[in-house]
């Protein structure tokens, strides 16, 4: 790689680079788009010779026909690509870091002077909308962004960054499409290519990083922790989240553990000087930093809660810990890119933490720990963005929460920092866009009821979808409607058509100030909100974008699937998933309309995707475990009466992934149960059993539906368990093969003593402690027998005797075959008694027990002397008599 290449990537250009490319155009070019400079960039002479337009360039022409790259060495590639990059971070300053930008597309560019600025910007607008996703049309000098597109599109035989520079352009283009796309497959599959040739440590980890960013825009959430702690790895930066003694409170009087982040950056022999970080005094506050160009962090000003947890231990909990060393209220500054990777990590906690998890706990010191050293504009600004939203939910912190964010918002503009500090990390966070910050505050505001403060903002920003949420908040149905309808009929004009219209000296029309994929937008809102014409408004909008639309394909999907039309469902959302496949929740519907179809294997393949782009939809396994419990040999749409094997392991992997994902649903927890006593996972059923009982006998006790605790136990999989343990024989040795011991022998999990454990916990732990039922205690019995405990299993059925029809039998009652019933209950129960009385222990009376029974069921039941059952209980009595007189 080219020492200037490398220069762009880090956005810094030392000496040596200086001297080894001080003779190359494109290295003087590439130093001055290093230092920010992208006005004398992109106005110098050689910028000029690779932005040439030809005269007869025309709106109506796509821009990619306007430049053509003809390199013949290295020197001529890496003019291009510095262009680019210059281009690139151009549209960077404009629309995240700031400040404003002094220099206009039209001046760089050699057009005709009849194309203006604005249509140009609308041009570049028209041309970012990709896989039927439209792009911000308030995006400023988006012309700068598509150029960087088409330089960076040309073949480079020298500039090995290349594919690098197209990964940053795709992840600045995905935050400016309504909804995230998937990137072409070219991008990961040239950054694994690279890989291997980046020697540099820090180097390779920034590409691990971005790369991983990438991932996590598009949800691919597992693909994203690897790149990032890839990232840890290559940087060579130990970190740690543990616990150590401190005080959060003003008024606390013991130290308690805190959670906190432990976390150390390599020693590295060429890293700038830290900056001067905060310094934290006795009471909580800051004695204030040296520099003034980081962004405002405003104090919380609580009279309760300290400003950060004061630690007062001077090592961490775990003290066996590489970082027991490390004192937790004062560690070390960080570098920069270890900071980067932090913030990603946290990104990555709140991605994969199940709903009950800790999420915002877990986060807190990851932030924290960024927070406490700042050393770089951009990445300090995201972790006070990130603070800002873990704050949004808490009532005391939610204050700091919004006039933090206020505060981000209103720094923009200003020149505090040198944009070359601004820059120099841009690509290794998730730093929203201008209009995305402010999109996040006015919804900050909607959250907290001030809905007039919020629909100025998204009126100023021209987000209508949201304008029409806040009307709708605010009850006003019509006034939304009347938006829309007034953009769609031209009464009402878009901030950038009207500029147009100014300067272009022409009233101009609704076709030619609205590009196709913002009008259909419009009509799909319509027709949310006009539910009676709504199939009209989503096939208008369908028309309008040429068949590009995903939104409109998405939303007449679902209007159909609402009126069970589901063939047409299945239509439209098939569409809809082809223009944009990343969106999980079309899938998930798709593959619904498919199951009401009865197409197993269409309905496989929606969930199958659903559960990939996000493998925490429960549903989604829940739903998947079900089309393969219904399918038959793979590939065949119809049934057969019996469910092939294979599938039923499948249905039973994928239920496994969703109780992980759901942990509390009962429901699904029942069907992993019973299909794995289908699959012969008798361990795994024994688990499922357990929180079937345990979940539903919970939610029982706030609910008045008098559910009785019987009915959550499966008795017959309970049944089926103890079968299962008492099959082998009880003696463990007896039960291996050969002349092996059962010390010697692996237990299968699924039978015999392997089982037995479980079962009785599931017994002893949860079943008995919930539920009385006589074939619970029956089967509780089979599984003492087993083991020969005479006198618990004596006891168990005894248990199960009273909770029978004979033991709750009430006088007077007269259901003769209920009655016929108890009387073998009463024969059986006797018999238990004869066989197992003689084994317990000593001094049981178990005859006296048993006329006991007999005379006490006899004496309730009198009304049915006329029975010929009455003799036989009259039999039992005067054999167990006898018995007991001899």
């Amino acid at each position: 790689m080219l020492p200037a290449e490398e220069a762009l990537l880090t956005g810094r250009w030392s000496s040596d680079k200086e001297k080894s490319d001080r003779s190359t155009t494109g290295a003087a070019l590439a130093k001055l788009v290093v230092e920010g400079a992208f006005r004398e960039a992109l106005t110098s002479d050689a910028a000029k010779s690779v932005l040439k337009v030809p005269h007869d360039s025309h709106l109506s022409n796509p821009m990619s026909t306007w430049f053509s790259a003809t390199s013949v060495n290295a020197d001529d590639e890496l003019l291009r690509l510095s262009v680019a990059v210059a281009c690139l971070h151009a549209f960077v300053q404009v629309n995240w870091t700031g400040p404003d930008l002094s220099i206009r597309p039209t001046g760089v560019l050699n057009i005709s002077e009849r194309i203006g600025e604005d249509a140009l910007n609308r041009l570049a607008i028209m041309e970012l909308a990709y896989s039927g996703e439209p792009a911000y049309h308030l995006a400023q000098d988006a012309t700068f962004l598509r150029i960087a597109q088409i330089l960076l599109d040309f073949p480079f035989q020298h500039c090995e960054s290349a594919p690098w520079w197209r990964l940053r352009a795709f992840n600045v283009h995905e935050q400016v499409l309504d909804e995230a796309v998937a990137p072409p497959p070219s991008i990961s599959s040239n950054v694994k290519e690279l890989l291997p040739n980046i020697a540099d440590p820090d180097l390779k980890a920034r590409l691990l990083l971005e790369h991983g960013l990438l991932q996590h825009h598009c949800a691919n959430d597992r693909d994203a922790a690897d790149r990032f702690v890839e990232a840890a790895q290559s940087t060579g930066m130990e970190y740690e989240l543990t616990g150590a003694l401190g005080k959060r409170t003003k008024f606390q009087q013991m130290d308690v553990t805190q959670l906190i982040l432990l976390a150390e950056s390599r020693k590295r022999t060429d890293a700038p000087e830290p900056n001067s970080s905060t310094v934290s005094e006795p009471n909580g506050s800051s004695s204030g930093t040296a520099h003034d160009h980081m962004p405002e962090t405003l104090a919380l000003n609580d009279d309760t809660l300290l400003e950060h947890t004061q630690f007062t231990a001077s090592h961490s909990a775990a003290s066996s810990s590489r970082l027991a060393h490390l004192d937790p209220a004062n560690q070390p500054a960080l570098d920069p890119l270890d900071q980067c990777i932090l913030l990603s990590l946290c990104l990555n906690v709140r991605n994969t933490s199940p709903a009950h998890g800790l999420t915002q706990e877990q986060m807190a010191p990851y932030v924290a720990r960024v927070i406490s050293h700042p050393r770089n504009w951009s990445v300090h600004t995201m972790a006070l963005l990130l603070r800002s939203r873990l704050e949004s939910g808490r009532t005391r912190l939610v204050e700091r929460s919004v006039l933090q964010l206020q505060a981000l918002v209103d720094q923009m503009p200003t020149t505090d920092a040198p944009l070359s500090e601004r820059l120099l990390y841009f690509h290794d966070i998730p730093l929203p866009s201008k209009w995305e910050l402010e999109r996040e505050l006015a919804t900050r505001f909607l959250e907290l009821g001030v809905v007039r403060s919020a629909l100025e903002i998204f009126e100023r920003l021209e987000m209508w979808e949201e304008v029409v949420k806040c009307w709708q908040a605010m009850e006003r149905h019509d006034k939304a409607i009347k938006i829309v309808r007034d953009l769609l009929e031209g009464r009402k004009a878009e901030a950038d058509v009207v500029l147009a219209r100014s300067k272009e000296g022409t009233s101009g029309t609704k076709r030619q100030a609205m590009d196709s994929a913002r009008e259909a937008k419009l009509w799909c809102i319509l027709g949310d909100l006009e539910p009676d014409r709504a199939e009209e408004h989503y096939m208008k909008a369908w028309t309008v974008s040429g068949e590009t639309s995903g939104r409109a394909m998405r939303s007449l999907g679902g209007y159909h699937f609402a009126r069970a039309r589901f063939a047409e469902a299945v239509s439209c959302l098939k569409r809809a998933v082809k223009i944009n496949p990343l969106l999980s929740r079309s899938w998930f519907v798709l593959g619904c309309a498919c199951v009401r179809l009865e197409d197993w294997e269409g309905a496989r393949e929606a969930f199958t995707r659903c559960v990939s782009i996000d493998d925490e939809d429960s549903e989604s396994w829940n739903n998947l475990a079900s089309v393969y419990l219904r399918m038959g040999e793979i590939g065949k749409k119809k049934a057969h009466v019996s469910v092939p094997f294979a599938n039923k392991q499948l249905a039973f992997r994928a239920l496994q992934q969703g109780v992980k994902r759901s942990y509390d649903n009962w429901r699904m927890w029942n069907n992993y149960m019973i299909v794995a006593v289908d699959v012969g996972e008798l361990s795994e059923a024994c688990r499922a059993l357990g929180r079937v009982i345990e979940e539903r006998s919970s939610r029982s006790q706030n609910e008045s539906d008098g559910a009785y605790a019987e009915s959550y136990v499966d008795e017959d999989v309970l049944d089926r368990l103890v079968d299962a343990v008492t099959r082998a024989p009880a003696n463990p040795d007896d039960a291996v093969e050969g002349e092996g011991t059962a010390r010697d022998a692996a237990l299968n999990p699924n039978e015999g003593h392997g089982l037995y454990k479980r079962v009785l916990d599931l017994f002893d732990r949860i079943v008995l402690p919930r539920v009385s039922s006589p074939r619970v205690f029956r089967a509780y019995a089979r599984l003492l027998t087993w083991q020969s405990h005479w006198v618990d299993a004596l006891k168990a059925y005894m248990d199960a005797y009273r909770c029978g029809v004979a033991g709750t039998w009430e006088r007077g009652e007269e259901d003769l075959r209920k009655w016929r019933e108890a009387v073998s209950e009463v024969e059986e129960i006797v018999d238990v008694l004869r066989n197992f009385g003689p084994r317990a222990e000593e001094g049981l009376n178990w005859r006296s027990q048993a006329r006991s029974v007999v005379r006490t069921f006899m004496g309730k039941t009198k009304d049915f002397e006329d029975q010929p059952e009455w003799q036989q209980l009259v039999d039992l009595q005067e054999e167990l008599k006898k018995a007991s007189d001899s």
